[in-house]
């Protein structure tokens, strides 16, 4: 997916964060915020291409929106924006990146571009990356000594080998047409270098 036409959501309660990542984000992208979990369902539909998603926000909170997304099945991808350190429980989260505030327009123009390139995967590619992310992100945290890894890390591991070998086997089977068609959209890093 190019970036022009691509919208993005921001929700976040604190109103001046929200007009401030709208501001980054605006020079290339159509950008629409909200303040609250109601909000933001309000302006979900099959056009959003991405969502940026506060964590914790009083009434419906950026969990309950993400699963209400999940459940209605758009075809968003979901970045949690948040100064909640993450915990097992992202497991079970339905996101696709997860970012720690603070952040800056560096971070942001870098998670949209990551979703958007993604939204063109197939769902075992989405989710694989889905899952890679989570799987850095309790390392990470584990790493400084804020979480131990459990048996939901350990679910997440093989979950992810799972997927590699469904692709790989996919792979696999592929044929010299099959590559040709499957990556006919991915620009050539060579053309023009000599």
């Amino acid at each position: 997916m190019t970036e022009q036409g691509a919208r993005v959501l921001v929700v976040d309660d604190d109103e001046a964060l929200t007009d401030v990542y709208a501001e980054w984000l605006s020079e290339r992208y159509a950008v629409q915020t909200a303040t609250t979990g109601e909000g933001a369902l309000g302006q979900l539909d099959d056009d959003v291409d991405v969502v940026l998603l506060d964590r914790r926000m009083p009434g419906l909170s950026g969990e309950d929106v993400l699963d209400r997304i999940r459940r209605a099945e758009y075809d968003c991808r979901v970045a949690m924006v948040t100064g909640v350190r993450p915990d097992a429980d992202v497991v079970e989260l339905g996101f696709d990146e997860y970012l720690l505030k603070p952040v800056d327009r560096e971070d942001l123009h870098d998670v949209v571009e990551t979703l958007l390139d993604r939204s063109a995967y197939d769902d075992r590619l989405q989710e694989l990356y889905a899952l890679a992310s989570k799987r850095a992100l309790l390392e990470s945290e584990a790493e400084d000594g804020d979480l131990e890894l459990d048996d939901s890390y350990q679910e997440v591991v093989a979950r992810i080998q799972e997927l590699r070998g469904r692709i790989d086997d996919t792979v696999d089977g592929f044929g010299f047409d099959d590559f040709r068609v499957a990556f006919r959209d991915v620009p050539d890093q060579n053309a023009g270098s000599d």
